[in-house]
């Protein structure tokens, strides 16, 4: 059963950026330095900040790298002309389209409309956005990289489409509510850097807290506004991912994605390949290295490693105990040991140890075992498949057992799996695995 490790989740428009000064294309391939970009905050006209081409070339690995097809394209659908659905507690949003299109797109906006949008969270007639946009983590992206993802955009052919309106529950749909939301937890603010810390630090800070808009997932929400508190800062000590049953783990945490015991090589292969001697990436991660993260240059890529790789421990969150050995939960376990036995053994071993570099062990894996088990659930249910990319082009997968196994079974071969081998974990139960199959696509 493949465990899924997210690092970085994406959402709507996201660019990680290549410093201004290169001066070759394609911007795939430049070289990024590593020091954060110094703060700007003025309005700057695109001509000056560099030429077209090289602009649009810069920007183009933005778009690339962060993923902004991923939000911005429905399923079948042309390229950044949204209408994808993004459902959440409050509501389901729509996606708008960004081709320059000048009905339905952006095709009037100009690049301060742009920046306006990235850096205030407030669209080209002055009206806050919803943080389904996450603003709230892309005022830290300086203007040059603002100007650049513009400028792509404004260089792609304009597709006409006319997407339906998002559909946002009451009283979440009024404005003074969102204004008050604003005022209690947003404030608008470029990238500092730490002067004590080294620049290779501050570019992985620059990308990870603003750009890659890792709390957007990674974030314990303040019960009183949902999934959209923003309130203390930056934590990164997981949280359930909205509109979703996966759980995006603590990536402060050792017993959760922290990776402070991690070489940086190993999280640089983790982000750009999808799989590593530690982990292996499925589910929504798959897709973000799939899309985005694969594209990163090495410098960035090692930059975030690094970044990641510092951040200090935070308090472990309460696990469910594990179950007293009774005879009862003996039984159940034995039963889950017969279930793995027929459909998991022979991939994943009899021990749990798995094969090196293709199927992941189990045993000691804390993928596995963490609270709540809801991605080794949906990893059973929907087939663990880390992504293609260049460096993993023929990876190896796990086959979806949602229609083989019912829900009892998926619970008891868990329950066998988290308490084996030396690990030890709450049991799972038939209700968890019910409610993970809602909304399974």
């Amino acid at each position: 059963m493949k465990p899924s490790l997210f690092i970085v989740v994406s959402f709507l428009l996201t660019g990680l950026g290549v410093p201004p000064d290169l001066s070759s294309a394609p911007a795939v391939q430049e070289k990024a330095v590593s020091a954060a970009p110094a703060p700007q905050t003025g309005a700057k006209p695109v001509a000056k900040a560099a030429g077209a081409g090289l602009l649009e070339a810069r920007g183009a690995y933005l778009a690339r790298a962060g993923n902004c097809m991923g939000c911005h394209t429905a399923q079948g659908g042309r390229p950044y002309a949204g209408g994808r659905s993004l459902s959440t507690p409050f509501g389901t949003f729509v996606t708008p389209n960004i081709t320059p299109d000048k009905t339905t797109g952006i095709g009037r906006w100009s690049a301060d409309d742009f920046w306006k949008a990235m850096h205030e969270g407030k669209s080209r007639d002055g009206r806050p956005l919803y943080p389904a946009f996450p603003y709230t983590e892309y005022t830290k992206v300086t203007r040059q990289d603002s100007d650049a993802i513009f400028s792509h955009l404004q260089a792609l052919p304009p597709v006409t489409q006319n997407n339906p309106p998002s559909r946002i529950k009451a009283p979440y749909n009024l404005q003074p509510l969102l204004s008050l939301w604003r005022t209690v937890y947003f404030k608008p603010g470029v990238y500092q850097a730490e002067p004590a810390k080294s620049a290779e630090w501050n570019r992985g800070a620059y990308l990870v807290q603003g750009l890659g808009h890792c709390s957007a997932c990674h974030e314990e929400r303040n019960p009183l506004t949902g999934t959209w508190s923003i309130e203390g800062g930056e934590t990164l000590e997981g949280g359930q991912i909205m509109g979703s049953n996966w759980y995006a783990p603590a990536l402060t945490s050792s017993l959760e994605a922290g990776l402070t015991e991690w070489p940086v090589e190993e999280i640089v292969q983790l982000l750009t390949t999808g799989v590593s001697p530690r982990a292996t990436t499925s589910g929504p991660m798959a897709e973000v290295v799939r899309h985005s993260l694969q594209h990163l240059t090495k410098e960035d890529a090692r930059a975030m490693a690094v970044y990641l790789k510092s951040l200090p421990e935070s308090k472990p969150r309460p696990k469910a105990n594990a179950p007293a050995l009774t005879e009862q939960v003996r039984g159940w376990l034995q039963q889950g040991a017969d279930i793995y036995k027929q459909h998991c053994q022979d991939c994943h071993g009899d021990l749990g140890q798995g094969v090196p570099g293709i199927y992941p062990p189990l045993a000691g894996n804390r993928s596995v075992t963490m609270t709540p088990p809801v991605n080794v659930i949906r990893s059973v249910l929907n087939g663990g498949y880390p992504p293609s990319t260049a460096g993993n082009q023929r990876p190896y997968g796990m086959p979806p057992f949602a229609q083989v196994l019912h829900d009892g079974e998926v619970a008891l071969v868990l329950s066998y799996v988290r308490n084996a081998w030396g690990n030890r974990a709450s049991l799972v139960t038939t209700a968890q695995v019910d409610r993970s199959r809602e909304g399974m696509h």
